[in-house]
């Protein structure tokens, strides 16, 4: 649907016809007429002719109302869409370290290491967040914000995908990834606050304790879901044969049970893929999705198209304006040709 954003300018439309019914100015100076040579008099009388044609004023008043129309601003006034509505702000933290690369985990039926099974699972529920505003944070050795607040998914999404083991140290810093995030939290009042750390060992690194962010989290109203990463039971091959051996026995599941509990979140323990699915269908049911959806109509603007269009016609009309003065008009063509049959037939009887 088109709209004028300015529609009360097409109130200007009539105004050259007052100008043109104005009265003329009587002159009292009366000065002797300004004679021009034949050429210049020729091209004025194919002026004068030109002007007396009805399409110069067409074009004119063409030119005037597409001006009109291009400055009330048309706009093209899109279908209804839903965007989403802000829910709520949850940050996502995700462990680097170098424990996240112990091939645990098992995957449409193959094994894999616990950080590619992250990536599956975790952009799946990722994608399903359609009203949250979501933020990622790496952390090992340190914590880094990799994607701010967004309601960008797929943002967020690639980013988890492109994130390497390794990327930044080998450590684990989960007090820095808690204090980052509510550092980020921070700036945003109205929303509900959620952290999601996912981890498989205990704080080896970082400047803050997790007993030291855990305070600030309290402080800020942060809820903190967290989940521990890793299977119970792993065999491992030896020069002595094939041992079992447990290869989460880093994971602090004591300290990562007390932060959610003192945020009013709850702690989850993935051994597989098929666990961390579930964690992250609860999730959706403890934090559900807002269904109340905002709407907005998609403005695209169109007044370059009358004003492209009146430049062009203007640009016709003085490329027209121009040649008539370079060609010669019928009437003076004549009267050369006669003035010159006159002089031959005077030659002739001169003889």
């Amino acid at each position: 649907m088109i709209s004028f954003a300015w529609p009360w300018l097409f109130a200007l439309l009539p105004l050259p016809l007052i100008i043109y019914f104005l009265p003329a100015k009587k002159s009292t100076n009366q000065q002797s007429a300004l004679i021009m040579p034949e050429l210049i008099n020729v091209s004025s009388t194919a002026m004068s002719d030109q002007q007396k044609r009805k399409a110069p004023l067409i074009i004119l008043t063409t030119c005037w109302v597409l001006l009109i129309l291009a400055v009330s601003r048309p706009q093209w006034l899109g279908e209804a869409i839903d965007i989403p509505s802000e829910g709520r702000e949850m940050m996502i933290a995700v462990d680097l370290s170098g424990s996240m690369e112990i091939e645990d985990m098992s995957l449409n039926g193959r094994n894999v290491n616990r950080l590619q099974m992250l990536k599956v699972v975790l952009g799946d529920f990722i994608a399903r967040r359609v009203s949250d505003r979501l933020g990622l944070i790496l952390f090992a050795d340190d914590a880094y914000m990799q994607t701010p607040m967004t309601f960008d998914r797929k943002t967020v999404k690639q980013m988890l995908d492109e994130s390497e083991l390794n990327l930044v140290g080998k450590k684990t810093a989960i007090g820095d990834a808690i204090a980052l995030a509510v550092k980020r939290f921070d700036a945003k009042q109205e929303s509900n606050k959620v952290l999601l750390l996912l981890t498989d060992g205990q704080n080896t690194a970082g400047k803050i304790t997790p007993e030291q962010a855990l305070e600030l989290a309290v402080a800020k109203d942060i809820t903190i879901y967290t989940v521990g990463i890793g299977a119970d039971v792993m065999l491992q091959k030896s020069m002595w044969g094939t041992q079992r051996i447990n290869p989460s026995s880093d994971l602090d599941e004591q300290s990562l049970a007390n932060i959610a509990k003192q945020t009013g979140g709850q702690y989850f323990r993935a051994r597989d893929s098929q666990s961390m699915s579930e964690i992250y269908g609860l999730l959706d049911k403890l934090e559900p999705i807002k269904q109340e959806q905002q709407q907005m109509r998609p403005l695209s603007a169109l007044f370059y198209w009358p004003l492209a269009l009146a430049a062009l016609l203007c640009f016709v009309y003085l490329l027209s304006l121009h040649f008539s003065f370079l060609l010669p008009t019928k009437n003076a063509t004549t009267k050369n040709n006669t003035s010159t049959n006159k002089d031959g037939v005077s030659a002739m009887g001169g003889k």
